[in-house]
């Protein structure tokens, strides 16, 4: 039996936890950061888990965060259940998802676990609730 970690309605089997961490901090590795020199990388779990890294452009707003890139990862794959989200970064600071992500993640949840790494490889837990309170979903509409 695994240990389980409770985070607000659900909870992460230690093991998924550590995964999520690890293919986060492989995902920021494959970031392309030719502007900001900051990378990032994500990882989405659904039914399995999705990792992305920020893609940046020349045309600024055309940068896709590594938040984003990992969930729509998971939706092409036709997942729609988002379950938690790990956000790694290689410096000492931790990193914080934009208010961008923070709304499509409530696309596909309600709530859920979102994990912050940082180059130390410490983690900090927090929830998506605590980060877009009093949000709106598709459930408004």
């Amino acid at each position: 039996m695994c240990k389980e970690v409770a985070f607000g309605e659900g909870s992460l089997a230690k093991e998924e936890i550590e995964e999520l961490i690890r293919e986060a901090q492989k995902a920021y590795q494959r970031s392309y950061v030719p502007y900001s020199h900051y990378p990032v990388g994500a990882a989405a779990l659904f039914s399995e888990i999705f990792a992305g890294c920020n893609v940046e452009n020349a045309s600024f707003g055309l940068t896709l965060c590594a938040e984003r890139n990992a969930i729509f990862q998971g939706i092409a794959a036709g997942e729609r259940s988002l379950r938690a989200v790990a956000v790694a970064v290689p410096g000492d600071a931790f990193p914080s998802p934009c208010g961008a992500c923070r709304q499509v993640m409530r696309e596909f949840a309600e709530d859920c676990p979102i994990i912050l790494i940082n180059g130390q490889g410490k983690t900090k837990y927090t929830s998506l609730k605590e980060l877009l309170p009093e949000s709106f979903g598709p459930d408004f509409l």
